[in-house]
């Protein structure tokens, strides 16, 4: 197989020596591989497994689950911290628990890579963030649908909650204004004062994917504003 540009989203020891890992790839969408020798010390490959680092990549193997044999970097791996970091934990762990195996995702590897080179400036973090995730919510089949759940258009003056059964809006208080969601219907996700009601739907829309067990990296974001509402001791 020609090498594939990959991302690595989640990786633990397997063996003695080897690792299971998650990738993020062009082509092929999610790959679970076994990495052989890359835990060993002074594996060269083990400095390029890294998060956020590009990567090419092939494998072998016809079940689920794949054996890596090319592990090539094709760049840098982007310097994260703080609030950045988490940001980029998130995408990973959202990607390895919503993405069914070998499910192409051209559109959602793209927004991935830019959301890597939006992370390190905070004011592109939530638009890159929001662009991920519609990305993914379109490719799984599972975006929301900006009208009423009979199809009607929705009223600008109404306010609507998001219904999970029908991915569409129902009136009822309290809610999100119709022209609001009119303006995010149009893929302004990233307009000034559009960012809350954003997040509220894309989390409401990935809620059933994710099902009942808590993200790690919201746990970690939770605990970050906490401690920056505190501030110094």
């Amino acid at each position: 197989m020609q090498p594939q540009p990959a991302f690595l989203l989640h990786k633990r020891p397997y063996r003695e020596t080897s690792a299971l890992v998650d990738l993020l790839t062009l082509e092929h969408g999610r790959v679970r591989a076994v990495a052989q020798g890359v835990q060993r010390p002074g594996s060269r490959s083990r400095g390029r497994l890294q998060p956020f680092a590009p990567l090419h990549v092939t494998w072998v193997g016809d079940g689920e689950l794949k054996r890596l044999r090319l592990m090539e970097s094709r760049g840098s791996a982007a310097l994260l911290v703080g609030e950045g970091l988490l940001c980029g934990l998130y995408a990973n762990e959202l990607l390895t628990r919503t993405l069914p195996v070998e499910l192409p995702v051209a559109e959602a590897f793209a927004f991935y890579g830019s959301l890597l080179e939006a992370l390190p400036r905070p004011e592109g973090r939530a638009g890159a963030l929001r662009r991920l995730e519609v990305a993914l919510l379109e490719a799984l089949d599972a975006a929301p649908r900006f009208t009423e759940p009979d199809g009607r258009e929705l009223d600008p003056h109404c306010h609507y909650r998001f219904d999970i059964a029908s991915r569409a809006f129902v009136p009822g208080e309290p809610g999100i204004d119709g022209r609001t969601l009119r303006l995010l219907a149009g893929g302004d996700w990233t307009e000034p004062g559009l960012g809350g009601p954003a997040k509220a739907i894309t989390r409401a829309a990935l809620a059933p994917l994710l099902g009942t067990r808590p993200l790690r990296s919201r746990e970690l974001m939770r605990q970050l504003a906490q401690r920056r509402r505190a501030g110094p001791h």
